[in-house]
């Protein structure tokens, strides 16, 4: 129990050695963003090894915990930084939120054109150019994209997934999440802000940070060969990234179909990254409703549209 203990201290005094080490090497782990198109050196490809052990890593995961703890402090000590993170983050929900959404519009007038052209032109690809208006090319051979119409077809799954991903955080703050209320509509105020704060610390949280350690080592497993996976050590990535290459999956579903699925398990990190992020916010909002009272209930809080407040603080 008290090595354990030791141990958690431990590491969170490291993480501070660790954080200024990074930021101070960038080299060492992101010197890769360079080779994009082939890792052509070897301090490259060690690089990438070293950026793919330690975005999975404990290392990682108490660097942000050390962050989340120094930020709390500041923010009990002065409101006015909590009550800054807490608008900045929600800000940035609202922000993405909105601008994600319009991918609905697009997804709906894609489907569109997909069935008419299919049904009424009886079009096998859908091409995108000067002289292709609606997809229909007009005037073969000037056209920028030219996919099948099954590519375009499951395209549409990219669009919902950009939804679901990205709005997550902007549907929490909208208050557009189903909830299951038990007890909390029975408890008073200031227990439903403690029960937000636990919510937030131990299943937003910790629901984001394991789903965020099994999504890492999934989508650079179809980015890179060799294969990594979470039970390797810092020396063996730094072992395998001796012959580490790109090896973007571009398998579709079906022959001619969306071929780039790589993007889905991009988006299951920015999920992941978002609902802790959020968390965050959630949890420090909750703290600071629930020492300045039921009167700064909301407080800051920018709806889409009036609601009743009553009814969200009930629910």
């Amino acid at each position: 129990m008290l090595s354990s203990i030791s141990l958690f201290f431990t590491n969170i005094g490291l993480s501070v050695l660790h954080f200024f080490h990074a930021i101070t090497h960038p080299g060492e782990w992101l010197s890769w963003l360079g080779e994009l198109g082939g890792l052509a050196t070897p301090e490259a490809k060690q690089a990438l090894g070293r950026f793919v052990y330690y975005g999975g890593s404990s290392e990682f995961f108490f660097v942000v915990f050390t962050i989340f703890l120094c930020l709390t402090g500041l923010g009990i000590w002065r409101k006015s930084i909590m009550w800054g993170v807490v608008r900045g983050l929600e800000w940035f929900a609202n922000t993405l939120g909105r601008a994600v959404a319009w991918f609905g519009l697009l997804m709906v007038l894609q489907q569109i054109i997909i069935v008419f052209l299919q049904r009424i032109f009886r079009v096998a690809a859908i091409e995108i150019g000067p002289f292709s208006p609606f997809g229909y090319p007009l005037w073969p051979g000037y056209s920028f994209v030219s996919h099948d119409l099954s590519w375009w077809s499951e395209e549409l799954k990219l669009y919902n997934s950009l939804i679901v991903c990205l709005c997550v955080t902007y549907t929490f703050v909208q208050g557009g999440h189903v909830r299951v209320d038990l007890i909390y509509a029975r408890i008073s105020y200031r227990a439903r802000r403690v029960v937000d704060m636990m919510g937030a610390l131990f299943f937003m949280m910790s629901t984001a940070i394991l789903t965020w350690m099994f999504a890492w080592y999934f989508m650079w497993r179809s980015l890179i060969t060799p294969k990594v996976s979470a039970s390797d050590s810092l020396e063996q990535i730094l072992r395998k990234s001796n012959v580490m290459k790109w090896n973007v999956e571009t398998i579709g579903f079906s022959p001619n179909g969306f071929d780039a699925y790589y993007l889905f398990k991009l988006l299951m990190l920015s999920f992941c990254a978002l609902v802790f992020l959020h968390a965050i916010a959630f949890f420090y909002r909750s703290m600071l409703e629930w020492r300045e009272g039921e009167a700064e209930a909301n407080k800051y809080l920018d709806l889409d549209s009036a609601v009743d407040t009553s009814a969200n603080n009930a629910h």
